[in-house]
């Protein structure tokens, strides 16, 4: 019960810990060795006290001052980059013997990122009131999500928390590798995209109109194709803002739309069923469900509890229902292969090599393969997508430039024939 009631007092005065002024502070250990860092507190002589207890010796305290920080909506915060180093750099200090909150301290002094470096501070806090490592970074849900958070209280309830941290940089690295390939495929059509609108606009706004003013001055008839050109340009320069609005609305429409449950499930079914890219998808979603699982299993938590997490992190709303299904019928006290299988999202193949796995207790390196497999699917998978689009958006530029220059070009060789 004093535990108990340790961590709730813990907890419930951690808030308040946040809003201490920071105290730049140097000493000297009883060996000689001069030590600096940064403390939250009242006061400087709760930095000294504190210091002391620690068994330094404090030579300089000094009132940290505020910096000045302007937040730009979608700029700044903690990236997966900041995390990755982080991971991979706590894990050799812990596996090197250094205690938890000089390991917090070190890292918190060389970060680049001014949030994070807020954000190591405060964790560092924590812990040194008694908090535990995973409570005092589930206080920060924005940069450390439940996976690492449940991964690192399984690591120090086990005792191996160097080791999970050492398989968490790995999961991090291979699923920002997957975002990578991803985010690599969409550029070239985005680009190419981008310029059509932009060459069209053009072609439209300052170029038709010189073209227009020629051709009312050699008089006649317009032919078809240049006529509609024409039509167009007016359009476009006297009604640019609905062209340009209907189409932004409509995508306001859309993103609000998916936000709410019942849009989000349908555009989530559309998405795997659209040819090409639904199946790309679903290998997407069966690498990060197989890798995230696999990796929490092996590191001791519960499938449960590793379920609900993989599922809350699964990024459709379709797989993410298959993978409750699955949990609930593992309450029940079924096994993992079957509810699977009956949810028809996952492949057959996968299902079967899951139950083998489960089978010979070997699940969590199953999954691994599993996750490997499917990351090589991926890369062949976005390959062949983006060998399919670049024709296609190379033949619209095309199309857009080309038919431009015939509907120019045609009242030109119909005034030649009328000279000859």
């Amino acid at each position: 019960m004093a535990q108990v009631a340790a961590k709730v007092s813990t907890k419930q005065a951690a808030p308040a810990l946040r809003r201490l002024p920071v105290w730049r502070w140097e000493a000297k250990t009883r060996g000689g060795d001069v030590r600096s860092g940064e403390m939250e507190a009242g006061d400087g002589e709760a930095v000294r006290a504190r210091l002391s207890q620690m068994g330094l010796e404090p030579t300089k305290v000094k009132k940290k001052p505020k910096e000045i920080q302007i937040r730009i909506p979608g700029v700044g915060g903690v990236k997966t980059k900041d995390i990755l180093v982080f991971t991979r750099q706590f894990s050799v200090m812990i596996d090197a013997g250094l205690p938890l909150v000089q390991g917090l301290d070190i890292i918190a002094s060389q970060a680049d990122n001014a949030e994070f470096r807020r954000v190591l501070t405060d964790v560092k806090v924590r812990v040194e009131a008694g908090s535990t490592f995973a409570d005092a970074l589930a206080q920060h849900p924005a940069a450390f999500d439940e996976l690492f958070v449940q991964l690192v209280r399984a690591g120090e309830i086990g005792g191996i928390l160097d080791t999970i941290l050492q398989r968490l940089g790995a999961y991090i690295e291979k699923n920002e590798k997957l975002k990578r390939r991803v985010k690599g495929a969409m550029v070239y059509p985005s680009i190419v995209l981008t310029v059509a609108v932009g060459v069209t606009a053009v072609l439209l706004i300052f170029v038709t109109p010189t073209f227009e003013k020629l051709f009312k001055d050699f008089g006649g008839a317009m032919p078809a194709p240049t006529q509609f050109l024409i039509d167009l340009s007016h359009s476009f320069r006297n009604n640019w803002y609905i062209i340009f609005g209907v189409p932004f609305g409509l995508f306001t429409a859309l993103r609000l739309w998916r936000r709410t449950p019942r849009g989000r499930e349908l555009w989530d079914s559309f998405v795997l069923k659209v040819p090409v890219i639904g199946p790309l998808i679903r290998k997407i979603a069966v690498a990060r469900f197989t890798r995230t699982l696999g990796t929490m299993l092996s590191s001791g938590v519960p499938i449960l509890d590793a379920l609900d997490i993989v599922a809350k992190s699964a990024g459709n709303k379709v797989i993410e229902r298959s993978i409750r299904y699955t949990r609930t019928k593992i309450a029940e006290g079924k096994n993992i292969a079957g509810p699977l299988a009956e949810t028809k999202v996952f492949p057959a193949m996968v299902v079967q090599m899951i139950g083998v796995g489960e089978a010979t207790g070997a699940m969590d390196q199953m999954l691994t393969k599993i996750a490997d497999f499917y990351d090589d699917e991926v890369d062949v998978g976005v390959a062949a997508l983006t060998s399919m689009i670049e024709p296609i958006m190379m033949v619209f530029l095309g199309g857009v430039v080309g038919g431009f220059l015939v509907a120019m070009y045609l009242p030109i060789f119909s005034i030649a024939g009328n000279i000859k």
